[in-house]
């Protein structure tokens, strides 16, 4: 079959490429943003790429076109599929009745973290001779890949809570119906297309109750927006998490400040020690459910600990792409206040006293709207220095966070940052770029600036 992806680029779509063409289907897709990573991987597995929208597109006339939530009536290439009576269909809907029909699906929910849990768990099914299934958006270092069919009866999937498309506007993870779900923490988020917190939370309760009854839910035990969602209604055992300071039945008792190693408890009991590369409580609290899921399909948690000593997270979460005698620069996805804040923490804890600047591009929907102004500053505290980019055409004006933090200043232009960089990065300093978009191409000026070694 002819497959053409609308909005390829896109890290759901852009998986379901990848796995659309290891089933053996002709595969094409266009996007009006076409770049790295997502464009390099596509390339690489000799998927044809078309840069805009436009009828031409479709000239071929695919038997298939999956249309992703990016694409809205009025687009060109929207109107030439219904205007040619094309067949089409959701990236969500698709993937429910192609890959995940008769499949055991380990999906990972969230605000925050869904990526990165994602691959731990994809990660210790392969350490563990699994060859599962998986689609994640992003690329896990460990796999250079970011989704895969697989051959056996397991499916591991980021559940998100997004829109299928402009004609089904259930959140994605409805289709998915998983037999174990992790939900890591709810938050407001995307407020583009939800109004309040109660509106996730009810596309989170329609999630619970996809889930069986032999199944298994794992949740943080204190987050209180997942209580007051699982209050809606539950039929499903709950294996709450947490730390050893609460009666929660999978702990995580931090040996190391930063949270690089730490005891992983098991009702009570203790299941070994993680020594792993990465760092932050987050990080902890998201290992600590990828284990208790494995455990869910039969991996001892032992065997887990073991892979994760080996994980090597996720590209652009906390990847290092400059490295000097002086400067550090991370790229990073986070984008939202408080993935921000948990970033920050970890990163503090593991370089002490060392200089951090934070550099961050307000770019997903809900910044763009002017969502948490105030929690946007409170996060970046533990920044020395925050340097928060003000593009044209964002919808609120930054100064605004002047009034809540002294540590902040605003550039409007790449060039401006580069030059703040240049002359506050001094010795022992750690540049933490966050952004969910390329940040206008600022990422390969950093290297020639700082003369990657």
């Amino acid at each position: 079959m002819r497959i053409h992806i609308l909005g390829i680029c896109g890290t759901f779509m852009g998986g379901l490429a990848l796995i659309a063409r290891e089933l053996g289907h002709e595969v094409s897709g266009s996007d009006a943003n076409v770049y790295p990573p997502m464009s390099t991987q596509l390339a690489e597995q000799g998927i044809e790429l078309m840069q805009g929208y436009r009828a031409e597109n479709l000239a071929d006339k695919p038997d298939l076109v999956i249309i992703g939530n990016a694409l809205s009536r009025g687009n060109a290439e929207v109107e030439a599929v219904l205007n040619q009576g094309l067949r089409y269909i959701s990236g969500a809907q698709w993937l429910s009745e192609q890959v995940l029909q008769d499949k055991w699906v380990l999906a990972v929910a969230g605000t925050h973290g869904k990526t990165t849990t994602s691959s731990m768990l994809a990660w210790i099914l392969d350490r563990q001779g699994f060859d599962a299934g998986f689609l994640i958006g992003g690329i896990p270092m460990n796999f250079g890949i970011s989704a895969r069919a697989g051959s056996c009866d397991f499916f591991v999937i980021e559940a998100d809570e997004y829109d299928c498309a402009f004609f089904d506007k259930r959140s994605k993870f409805v289709h998915y119906r998983p037999r174990t779900a992790i939900l890591n923490n709810l938050e407001f988020d995307h407020a583009d297309i939800f109004d309040d917190l109660a509106a996730i939370q009810r596309q989170f309760h329609h999630l619970v109750r996809t889930i069986p009854s032999d199944g298994l839910i794992i949740a943080p035990q204190s987050d209180k927006n997942l209580q007051a969602t699982l209050e809606q209604g539950v039929w499903t055992p709950i294996h709450y998490t947490g730390s050893t300071d609460n009666d929660a039945v999978w702990q995580a008792e931090l040996l190391v400040a930063d949270g690089s190693e730490f005891k992983v408890y098991f009702e009570g009991k203790p299941q070994g020690i993680v020594k792993w590369a990465l760092t932050g409580l987050h990080n902890v609290q998201n290992a600590l459910a990828a284990i208790a899921a494995a455990r869910h399909i039969g991996i001892i948690p032992s065997e887990s600990i073991a892979a994760l000593a080996e994980f090597k997270n996720v590209k652009r979460r906390m990847e290092v792409i400059v490295q000097t005698d002086t400067v550090t620069v991370y790229d990073d996805f986070a984008h939202h206040p408080t993935a921000i804040k948990t970033t920050l923490e970890g990163l503090r804890e593991q370089v002490g006293q060392e200089k951090i600047i934070a550099v961050v591009e307000p770019r997903s929907n809900t910044m763009r709207m002017g969502m948490h102004r105030e929690a946007l500053a409170s996060s970046l505290e533990k920044a020395d220095l925050a340097i928060i980019y003000q593009p044209e055409n964002l919808e609120w004006d930054l100064s605004e966070l002047l009034n809540y933090a002294d540590n902040i200043k605003i550039c409007g232009s790449i060039d401006e940052i580069l030059t703040l960089l240049k002359a506050d990065a001094t010795l022992k300093t750690h540049c933490l770029m966050m952004s969910n978009g390329d940040f206008g191409g600022i990422y390969q000026r950093l290297r020639d600036i700082f003369k990657l070694k």
